[in-house]
């Protein structure tokens, strides 16, 4: 989804920020140390009757404008912090939130990342409902700008990870994914000089009649984890390799036979001092069987979810500006600790897609970048506000705003 202005009401979360208990200053920035003897400052902060405060729940209202919806508002809430009194559990966060816009679309969703004392267990899921508009610009590397046609329509998401911790850091468990679409509009359009319908939706000969009806997608897979992140919300350092399966049949309720292969790997690490912090991600998606167009892999994603192990990909290009059967994106982002609770970043990111995994075209690759700025305002868990500019091919540039960082 395109936000070319997006914003938080800061003031009522700076309040919120500066009442909590106040971290050292370098526990912002410096990853927890194994050789201090005592707890490690900045994780918890005590309460008034001495014992550790382990969970943080803050409101969150959100307003933005975006040319598709009009003016949006709502609120949310988070939770995070700790199920547990033990360091070795890293914190947790669960986010709430409800909007809707003039233009009468709406979203509720529940975004969850859990871990269970010790660590035993890692649950990652959502539940989204959402009434949206997006432009559709047809499939392919090569789909063009002057194909942009709008799409609406409602959509239900249910994605839930269970994973076991079966060595330090390495979990292994199954995923289920149901995505339902209904009340699908494809507004007519313009014609041209025969009267023949010219929005691409109706023209791109892989979208079949099918498609243009209610579908359910439903899949279920085993998905494999190594997770060395110290904070995942904000790593510092480590490191994740995350490999899944997603097999969707009728077996299983879909309308669609398809199996969704995808790796995940980031890496972070401080670079020239410990108030820089060097973030890589490589992410690839890959299909085979029967697709339908809303489960295909994109380009620009910032409202992927769990379909995207909660990472934001190629920010600066429009949601699923291409799209196509497989995937290829790779990103880096240096983000600089500057002052106070303000830390700054700088991106950029390169991707294609493809319909043949062995027919990537290196001349078509998309490319995107841009900057922004953090406002840490749960230092115990590294949680921040982001707002990004950024631009990428195909899209012109945009404000994006969210919770926590783009991955």
């Amino acid at each position: 989804m395109r936000f070319p202005f997006a914003a938080l009401v800061l003031t009522g979360l700076t309040f919120a920020a500066i009442a909590q208990p106040a971290a050292p200053a370098d526990s912002v920035i410096t990853a927890t140390s194994t050789t201090v003897p005592a707890p490690p400052v900045g994780l918890r902060a005590p309460q008034a009757d001495g014992k550790p405060k382990r969970l943080t729940i803050l409101p969150i209202p959100v307003i933005f404008y975006q040319a598709e919806t009009g003016l949006g508002y709502g609120l949310g809430g988070l939770l995070s912090g700790r199920f547990s009194d033990d360091t070795l559990t890293r914190p947790s966060n669960i986010r709430v939130q409800y909007w809707q816009t003039q233009k009468k679309q709406s979203l509720i969703q529940l975004v969850h990342t859990v871990y269970t004392p010790g660590e035993k267990f890692y649950l990652n899921g959502e539940i989204s409902a959402y009434d949206i508009l997006l432009y559709y610009y047809g499939t392919g590397p090569g789909s063009s700008s002057n194909d942009e046609s709008e799409t609406a329509y409602k959509l239900f998401i249910v994605n839930q990870r269970v994973q076991k911790q079966v060595a330090p850091k390495l979990f292994f468990g199954a995923q289920y994914r149901f995505t339902g679409l209904r009340d699908l509009e494809i507004p007519a359009g313009t014609v041209d000089g025969v009267g023949t319908n010219v929005n691409v939706f109706l023209r791109d000969p892989r979208v079949t009649p099918r498609q243009r009806e209610n579908t359910r997608v439903s899949g279920l897979g085993p998905v494999i984890t190594y997770d060395t992140r110290d904070v995942p919300l904000a790593a510092f350092r480590g490191n994740l390799l995350d490999a899944s399966v997603m097999f969707n049949g009728s077996g299983i309720g879909s309308d669609y036979r398809f199996v969704r292969y995808q790796l995940d790997a980031r890496h972070f690490q401080p670079v020239f001092s410990e108030r820089t912090i060097l973030a890589m991600q490589f992410l690839g998606q890959f299909h085979t069987g029967d697709v339908p167009f809303r489960e295909l892999a994109g380009v620009g994603a910032n409202l992927g979810g769990t379909l995207y192990n909660n990472a934001n990909l190629m920010r600066g290009i429009y949601e699923q500006r291409f799209r196509d059967r497989q995937m290829i994106t790779f990103q880096a982002e240096l983000r600089q600790k500057l002052f106070w609770r303000i830390d700054g970043a700088v991106f950029g990111s390169v991707g294609n897609v493809s319909n043949y995994i062995d027919k990537f075209s290196l001349n078509q690759t998309k490319y995107a970048g841009g900057a922004g700025i953090r406002f840490n305002f749960i230092r115990r868990d590294r949680l921040n506000l982001r707002l990004d500019y950024a631009g990428g091919t195909g899209s012109k540039p945009g404000i994006l705003f969210a919770i926590g960082e783009a991955f």
